[in-house]
């Protein structure tokens, strides 16, 4: 995933020179993760350098060079650190197209180590998705694995209106492998992926099938695709795993399609539960598939509690509690 997020990096500076990046660590040190490892070197600090420990002035600068006319792919160290400049992105970046009836655009990509499995607490492990796919302007995506990475990556960098860019922290130095609720030494066994040449664009606002299935659907992004690929494989309920990639647009026609098909519908998600992006879908689901539903829609996600510390393999949705949903699903 590392490898596939600074590859992107280095085919959108190398195709546009309107594109910079820059961060808390982004320039010298190549980020705290190292996604952009090499860059300032091989394109010089006035378009990879390093910021101030300051997220709004980060965010606010961006935006600034975005209406003029530069294509900024900046980095917020850890999704939790975004708080800071929330309201840039929700009253300027999210509105300048349509507060300036067009006459600007916000052609800005604001990526973020989001999740746990680091054991990083409560400030470096949560999951915020939910508070940008609210905001009208925004797009919000969140790859599974190294050519969605790439591919949303440069689809975002590419886009004329602002994205958020959700990179799973638990994916990043992959392999994972969602049979377990603890990291093991057999992820080893199980790689998430190559890395693709050349610059093709994974679009934005098209989901993925995972795994084909009859039986139920389940809707997850992110590391949660990979522990519903497992819980299935347990149970062996015939799931269809549906990998969303992108929040906001939406792939509301292939949910649709898929439940539809199966009658019955699970939701995975790492954040909390209450007023989580799972509760956007279960409306949709509802809205669109109630006559097709064969019982009722199960969420499972994070607890409604501060993220915790050393118990984070615990708040974390695993195969068990996954399969546990799967099974009463079939049962309804």
């Amino acid at each position: 995933m590392i490898e596939a997020i600074r590859e992107a990096h280095d085919v959108a500076m190398a195709a546009d020179e309107r594109v910079v990046v820059f961060g808390e660590d982004v320039g010298f040190f190549g980020g705290v993760f190292r996604c952009t490892a090499g860059l300032q070197e091989k394109y010089g600090k006035s378009r990879c350098f390093d910021a101030p420990i300051n997220e709004s002035g980060i965010v606010g600068t961006a935006i600034g060079m975005a209406a003029y006319g530069l294509k900024p792919v900046i980095e917020i160290q850890f999704a939790d650190y975004v708080y800071p400049a929330y309201d840039q992105i929700v009253s300027e970046a999210a509105r300048l197209r349509h507060r300036s009836n067009a006459d600007f655009t916000c052609p800005l990509v604001i990526r973020m180590p989001t999740g746990g499995g680091i054991f990083g607490g409560q400030t470096h492990s949560q999951s915020p998705e939910a508070l940008f796919t609210h905001v009208s302007g925004l797009k919000v995506v969140m790859p599974s694995n190294p050519r969605d990475a790439k591919g949303l990556l440069l689809a975002a960098i590419s886009d004329p209106d602002p994205v958020i860019f959700f990179e799973p922290k638990r994916l990043y130095n992959g392999p994972f492998d969602g049979h377990h609720d603890k990291p093991v030494e057999s992820w080893k066994s199980h790689p998430l992926g190559e890395v693709p040449d050349g610059d093709g664009i994974v679009p934005l606002g098209k989901a993925a099938i995972r795994r084909e299935g009859a039986e139920v659907t389940v809707l997850a992004y992110g590391t949660m695709v990979f522990v519903a690929e497992a819980a299935a494989e347990e149970t062996g309920v015939d799931a269809e795993v549906i990998d969303l990639r992108s929040l906001m647009p939406l792939d509301l026609e292939a949910i649709v399609a898929s439940v539809q098909k199966t009658g019955r519908c699970v939701i995975v998600h790492e954040a909390t539960r209450t007023s989580g992006f799972g509760a956007e879908l279960m409306a949709l689901v509802q809205e669109h598939c109630f006559y097709h539903l064969e019982a009722p829609v199960i969420r499972v996600t994070g607890w409604d509690t501060p993220y915790p510390h050393a118990q984070e393999w615990e708040y974390f949705p695993g195969p068990g509690r996954v399969g546990e949903a799967l099974k009463k699903v079939m049962e309804d």
